[in-house]
């Protein structure tokens, strides 16, 4: 059986994205690996980890026109450190700006439909301009309805709102996104996994309540969800939010939308760890990362966990 490659741009150069790709690549994958990064950094990062790997050097040309590949491919772009680890910085975005870009010309090709990305500083390379990498890539790739996923085999969540800061939440709330999400999700879980989804969806005020005239929780989310249902989505909410994530309301579910970043993403990471994957849906391609940044405080110690970047792989080996 042939396998499509699995497309990986390594991103933020200051990171323990090679540290937990060295040990990856140990273990047993199907499908050959087409990874864009700097040549000379990967050595020197070796050098410092004291570990070995083998590539073969090529070209987003020489990739087009391969029939077979490699196990492991190294599109090579240049980017000049002296040293294997430095500070993150913005000396680092146009180097990690020619890896999406590259990457994303191959996945226009066809060449695959299955991308992994390493971790970037949103701070340092979006500056400001986009919310997060999500909305990045659907900004490069012109599209409009996306969801972001955090996912485990034994439940997932996906933030209505991704990176946004707190005080404009509710006001990005309507019932079209709610909609579009939900519709996104049903598909992606046919699709991929051959079931229909089980979806909860929080409120976004506490127990579903507010002090205030205009109660989102009753006059967007609750008539977005009763439409939802009459169109025979397997949903239900608005849900307290505080009482969702127990033990005994967790399993009615396959994936719980939140109305913001934190309000599922702090559960899911403490209910799991580092056992839990970003999924972008909605895009030309199945977009995958390590659910965790850059990490700085870690670099060259060889001790961070590999099993978020391991399970993203594992996702796209088919």
């Amino acid at each position: 059986m042939n396998y499509k490659p699995i497309i990986i741009v390594a991103g933020e150069p200051n990171s323990i994205f090679f540290e937990l790709f060295f040990k990856v690549v140990k273990k047993k994958i199907k499908s050959p690996i087409i990874i864009i990064a700097s040549k000379k950094l990967i050595i020197k990062q070796a050098k410092i980890l004291k570990k070995k790997i083998d590539f073969s050097v090529t070209n987003e040309f020489e990739i087009v026109k391969k029939s077979k590949l490699k196990k492991i491919n190294l599109i090579d772009v240049d980017f000049k450190q002296s040293s294997g680890f430095s500070k993150i910085s913005d000396k680092s975005n146009q180097y990690i700006e020619n890896c999406f870009d590259i990457a994303i010309k191959l996945l226009k090709k066809n060449i695959s439909n299955k991308f992994i990305n390493g971790p970037v500083s949103k701070k340092n390379f979006l500056k400001k301009r986009f919310n997060g990498i999500t909305e990045y890539l659907a900004y490069k790739t012109n599209t409009k309805k996306f969801a972001m996923i955090i996912y485990n085999k034994d439940l997932s969540v996906c933030p209505l709102t991704t990176h946004l800061p707190i005080k404009y939440v509710n006001k990005k709330i309507n019932k079209l996104e709610i909609f579009n999400k939900v519709k996104l999700i049903h598909s992606f879980w046919e699709r991929e996994f051959g079931k229909q989804i089980k979806i909860g969806v929080t409120g976004l005020n506490p127990h579903c309540e507010s002090i205030d005239i205009f109660n989102e929780d009753e006059k967007i989310i609750l008539p977005a969800i009763k439409k939802l249902k009459k169109l025979k989505y397997n949903i239900e909410g608005p849900l307290a939010a505080d009482t969702i994530f127990l033990k005994n309301n967790r399993k009615k579910f396959d994936l719980i939308i939140g109305m913001y970043h934190d309000q599922v993403l702090t559960p899911i990471k403490t209910l799991f760890e580092y056992d839990a994957i970003n999924v972008t849906i909605g895009l030309p391609f199945i977009r995958v990362s390590p659910d965790h940044g850059p990490n700085e405080s870690m670099l060259g110690k060889n001790r961070s966990n590999y099993l978020s970047l391991l399970n993203s792989i594992k996702f796209l080996d088919f």
